[in-house]
């Protein structure tokens, strides 16, 4: 179902944001930082389609200049992008993470760090993308999204077309879109998805060994758990035409 918009604007489309909202009850400490911190670096007017007070983010208001600006998809608990932040002091970090587990570890770090370079829109990414300004972002990440490993739920995977439409759309020509898995499942479904679309391709011409991290990459917990699994994390950089 679509609602109505004004001629010109992208229409808004009434979905569904899969995946847990809460884990375990938070300590009263994340309690606070909830409270109080997260209103500090939340982003206003960032909400899904039907709410009347969303609207187009102001990226120079935001950050209080025309800095870079990299944004995360799905941030966990937070490890690598308070590592960007810290060592890019110079870059606006946004984050998107609906698990508000993973919010509160964030927000520990930002505040444990006297972070001032990151936002968080504790949410669906989707909204987001939407409100950004056209060719707005110098950097994406996506690391360690859910697999959806049965392919009747391959829809539900971030890395599809629907997304990397909205992608298209605000990330400047020539920057990076890193995807970090574990499951081959999910490499083979992103490369035949980027290679189909018209705005993206595979960074590297010929076939590189995605078994080599980045060599800014701090590790997560995420790929902690995969390798303790025995499974081998994949690292792929598609760039935006």
């Amino acid at each position: 179902m679509t609602e109505e918009t004004p001629a010109g604007e992208q229409p808004w489309i009434r979905r569904k944001l899969y995946g847990r909202r809460k884990g375990k009850a938070l300590k009263p400490s994340q309690e606070r930082l909830i409270g109080e911190l997260l209103p500090r670096v939340n982003i206003p007017g960032v909400a899904g389609p039907e709410d009347p007070d969303r609207h187009p983010v102001d990226l120079t208001a935001l950050f209080g200049d025309a800095r870079p600006v990299w944004l995360e998809i799905g941030f966990g608990g937070g490890e690598h992008l308070a590592h960007q932040a810290s060592k890019n002091p110079d870059v606006g970090m946004i984050g998107c993470e609906p698990y508000v587990n993973g919010v509160a570890k964030l927000l520990a770090k930002i505040d444990a760090q006297g972070l001032s370079n990151v936002r968080v829109h504790p949410s669906d990414a989707r909204d987001m993308i939407e409100l950004l300004p056209q060719n707005s972002l110098d950097r994406v990440f996506v690391l360690y999204p859910d697999p959806w490993p049965k392919s009747r739920h391959a829809g539900r995977r971030f890395i599809n077309p629907g997304n990397l439409d909205g992608l298209q759309r605000v990330m400047k020509p020539g920057t990076h879109l890193r995807l970090a898995t574990d499951i081959p499942q999910y490499v083979e479904h992103a490369l035949e998805v980027v290679e189909a679309h018209e705005a993206f391709d595979i960074a590297t011409p010929k076939k590189p060994d995605w078994s080599v991290a980045w060599s800014d990459w701090p590790g997560t917990r995420y790929e902690a758990k995969a390798l303790a699994a025995g499974r081998s994390p994949h690292y792929l950089t598609f760039i935006r035409k």
